[in-house]
């Protein structure tokens, strides 16, 4: 070949070389850039109304000028929450994985230059180029690309699970909401009630019908009341923040936002029955964390195979050139790795250990489940018998309290009597409705445990492997 030609082949192989290799790209991160985004976010962003009336168009008319209920503040935190952006970024990683898996082990080059000053020849020279190919044996390739794939499946599943722990934070964020504020209102109430009961008592006292040991214990009893609506104030302040940290925007951002309990005050009727055998089946074979669990395993599988076959050694082979004092020479060598001190022993056992380490974690985890879904079944019927024997208790009081309202209307019954009986009906109706809060509790726990929705059953959707504030195909056209 003419050394013009060689000249311009090696200068082609290099330049094609150079053209396949990857350049490094700077992303320097900011603390206070970073900062400030998360501090403007909103729930009234254009991308995430785009965001929800694609994902859920029959409920989202009115956002966000409307009131917001757990389905949509749900799919706010599919589009804002940082737990999301992580578990992405490790199912890219995962994805990657995949190409790292999938790569033939480049060939190796060796040179060798010698130079004979004692021969008498023109040329004494010899050259060795030698490139050596190495050949993977017995599926190596194959099985590091399955256990990579099998761990992209278990990112996916993850991904799934970190979803359906996103909506279970702003469900409880926002039934700890809810309870905060009707259990203000009830504290509010019982507390003008009791101030009302104080006034009546100290006029009576003034005028010597009633004793100061009566005035002193009505006067405690509005002080507790008082510390108790500070604190309850205090606890809808925290569920408020709360609500927002599920959500993934500052506090702030609730400012203004109509909220809708509708989920927690009036939960579907398939709810009241909700731990069915199917249901449990289901958790136990379907749930996000057992397929991740699963796909965990059969990475491990594959990680054995990989470990077995890597007792065996791979190949290399070798052809090269060899120009030896004017004499034109071709050789093929071949090579390989002699398997005399240990035949990958170490490795394979510690590929078995971890197989039955994950069997053992998916059997664990299947147990968790069961005993999750035992608790919660029982803490359920023993909420609902609770409230029903609230109801009933609510039912007296009220029955009570007509009587006496009726004979205060008769003139048979003063009005510090009157006011009693109201407290009275106040205090049952605040048991009441902790009660009512426990069972809604009790149903939330058994949601958690059959990953299933309850609450607003059927609203739950893929989440979205690719970040949704990132999309750009699918922003509103303004």
């Amino acid at each position: 070949m003419p050394r013009r030609h060689r000249s311009l082949l090696l200068g082609g192989s290099i330049a094609v070389l150079l053209a396949g290799c990857a350049s490094y790209q700077a992303r320097p991160l900011s603390p206070a850039t970073q900062a400030a985004a998360l501090d403007q976010r909103t729930l009234d962003a254009p991308r995430l109304r785009h965001f929800l009336a694609a994902s859920v168009p029959a409920t989202t008319a009115a956002h966000p000028t409307g009131a917001w209920d757990l389905t949509a503040l749900t799919f706010a935190a599919l589009y804002y929450q940082p737990d999301l952006d992580l578990a992405r970024a490790k199912l890219a990683t995962a994805r990657a994985g995949i190409t790292t898996a999938k790569q033939r082990p480049n060939p190796t080059l060796d040179f060798s230059l010698n130079y004979d000053a004692s021969s008498p020849i023109a040329v004494p020279f010899t050259v060795g180029p030698v490139v050596n190919f190495i050949i993977e044996t017995f599926g190596k390739r194959g099985y590091r690309t399955a256990q990579a794939q099998h761990a992209l499946a278990a990112a996916r599943w993850d991904l799934a699970t970190t979803g359906w722990q996103v909506r279970s934070h702003v469900r409880t964020a926002l039934l700890d909401l809810w309870a905060a504020r009707q259990r203000l209102q009830l504290a509010c109430r019982r507390l003008t009630l009791q101030q009302q009961l104080v006034s009546l008592i100290d006029k009576r006292l003034a005028v010597g019908e009633a004793s100061s040991l009566d005035s002193t214990r009505e006067h405690i009893n509005r002080a507790q009341l008082d510390l108790a609506v500070q604190d309850l104030e205090r606890a809808m302040g925290e569920a408020r923040v709360q609500l927002a940290t599920a959500i993934g925007v500052p506090v702030q951002a609730l400012d203004g936002v109509s909220l809708s309990f509708q989920a927690f005050e009036q939960p579907p009727s398939s709810a009241q029955t909700p731990a069915s055998g199917a249901l449990r089946e289901r958790a136990l074979t379907q749930r996000t964390d057992v397929q991740a669990s699963l796909a965990d395993y059969e990475a491990s599988q594959s990680a054995l195979q990989l470990q077995i076959a890597h007792q065996y050694p791979n190949l290399t082979l070798g052809p090269g050139y060899n120009y030896d004092l004017g004499d034109n020479r071709y050789l093929l060598g071949f090579g390989g790795e002699l398997p005399i001190f240990n035949q990958n022993q170490g490795p394979i056992a510690d590929a078995v250990a971890r197989r039955a380490q994950a069997a053992a974690t998916f059997e664990a985890l299947q147990a968790r489940i069961i005993g999750a879904i035992d608790q919660g079944t029982v803490a359920y019927r023993g909420t609902m018998q609770s409230l029903a024997h609230a109801d009933a208790l609510l039912a007296d009081a009220r029955r009570r309290r007509q009587q006496i309202e009726s004979a205060f209307q008769a003139g048979q019954a003063d009005r510090p009597t009157l006011v009693t009986a109201e407290l009275e009906l106040a205090s049952i109706e605040a048991s009441r409705f902790d009660a009512l809060v426990a069972q809604r509790q009790a149903l939330a726990a058994l949601e958690d445990a059959l990953q299933q929705p309850l609450f607003d059953p059927g609203l739950w959707p893929k989440i979205p492997e690719q970040n949704p504030r990132t999309i750009t195909d699918t922003e509103p056209s303004s």
